[in-house]
């Protein structure tokens, strides 16, 4: 950590800090979450202000993420073609299944979800674009994961303090390695209430999409609707909707994947 820029890196950390809080938050708010200086806090916020990376409310002296940023994040150009490409084929997903469909893209160990689709029930996932959950944590997490060989996945999750979010969760390296192998051998990952209680969720990477980028489709059931015969569709047209979006997206193979159900 000794090759980090302080200011830099206290920038990047205002910035991660007001994503999470869309209503802004005051001086004094950034300051006790991250535990910097009051000084330097103020001298790096009025700073982004004025470079319109963030933007203060004249009333509530909220600051909030400026639209500097936004025009930034258009820039990558990659996320943003995914999520249209990728729509058509999740709702048709969606309207078969009639299940909420999320797709989420691999950012260091967590899954970043940016688009989803969801079904006409009453009861439905809770979720939304832009949340970040841990990979190892999540069904669609897995699948980013088995897109990874062995050593890089050893390296990211060196250092992480496993969670139990519920009794279901991975807590050890050992485990998140064994389950990630499992997904590729299956072609599919599986998340059994594992970070919400009561929602089981079946999910498949994409491929065809440049190197640095991992992309994965899921389709996530309430326990209660849950059967052996939904899963068992869940899963097969899960799979081949992922193939069908990985070769829209570039991806060059063009064998029908084959999955397993054990």
């Amino acid at each position: 950590m000794s090759t980090l820029v302080k200011s830099a890196d206290r920038t990047l950390a205002i910035l991660d800090l007001l994503t999470e809080h869309r209503d802004g938050l005051t001086l004094t708010e950034v300051q006790r979450r991250l535990e910097f200086p009051k000084s330097s806090t103020y001298v790096l916020l009025m700073t982004m202000t004025a470079r319109g990376f963030l933007e203060q409310d004249p009333d509530t002296r909220r600051f909030r993420i400026g639209i500097r940023l936004w025009q930034a994040g258009q820039s990558y150009v990659a996320i943003n073609d995914l999520e249209k490409v990728a729509l058509p084929y999740m709702e048709t997903l969606r309207d078969t299944l009639n299940e909420t469909v999320q797709l989420a893209t691999l950012d260091g160990t967590d899954n970043v979800y940016i688009a989803k689709v969801d079904p006409d029930h009453h009861l439905r996932l809770a979720s939304r674009v832009g949340v970040r959950l841990p990979a190892y944590a999540t069904g669609i997490g897995k699948a980013l994961l088995s897109q990874l060989d062995e050593d890089d996945l050893r390296d990211r999750f060196a250092d992480t303090e496993f969670v139990r979010y519920t009794p279901q969760t991975v807590t050890s390296l050992p485990e998140l390695l064994a389950a990630v192998r499992q997904a590729r051998t299956h072609g599919y990952a599986i998340d059994n209430c594992e970070y919400t209680p009561g929602v089981f969720c079946v999910a498949a990477p994409l491929n065809g999409l440049r190197a640095t980028t991992r992309a994965a489709i899921s389709v996530s059931i309430p326990e209660v609707r849950k059967t052996p015969e939904l899963i068992r569709r869940t899963i097969d047209t899960l799979c081949s909707t992922a193939h069908q979006l990985s070769l829209r997206l570039g991806y060059r193979d063009g064998a029908a994947p084959t999955t397993r159900r054990d």
